[in-house]
């Protein structure tokens, strides 16, 4: 390896971790910026819009102690052929909060996600038939996300 690249690499990494270090640079922050992102967020955003009030499970407490580990879990196994289920959190700077794709698999999911403040959690289902919703208002007592 030579010295001028060793030295452009070894700038890259400490800026990179500079800004991770003092909250400038998150993980979200960074996968929020990509166009994988960015069009996965477009494709839950029409199924939230065009959705109907769904028959499954949302599971939530009324009031989250810490935002930064509130547990949701969502059952809609007895649905038939469900492709995915996104979490939303309303108030989040990013609103989707958690996207599973369901492969030939009881679509039974359990998780723990952010929130910053007391919010409307929406989970979306969609299946071959259409996308559902339910939502929930959890509050909040302590942020989770840098709040």
């Amino acid at each position: 390896m030579n010295r001028r690249l060793f030295l452009k690499q070894s700038i890259a990494i400490t800026s990179v971790a500079t800004a991770v270090s003092f909250g400038l640079l998150t993980p979200i922050k960074a996968f929020a910026n990509t166009s994988e992102f960015k069009e996965l967020s477009k494709k839950t955003q029409r199924q939230l819009s065009n959705a109907q009030e769904g028959e499954f499970v949302l599971k939530a407490p009324e009031i989250a102690e810490n935002g930064a580990m509130v547990p949701i879990t969502i059952d809609a196994s007895h649905m038939p052929a469900v492709k995915n289920i996104a979490i939303y959190v309303h108030n989040n700077k990013v609103p989707l909060s958690a996207y599973f794709e369901i492969l030939e698999a009881s679509a039974f999911i359990t998780t723990r996600i952010k929130m910053a403040e007391t919010s409307v959690v929406t989970a979306v289902v969609g299946t071959a038939s259409g996308s559902f919703i339910r939502n929930k208002t959890v509050k909040v007592t302590l942020g989770g996300c840098g709040g």
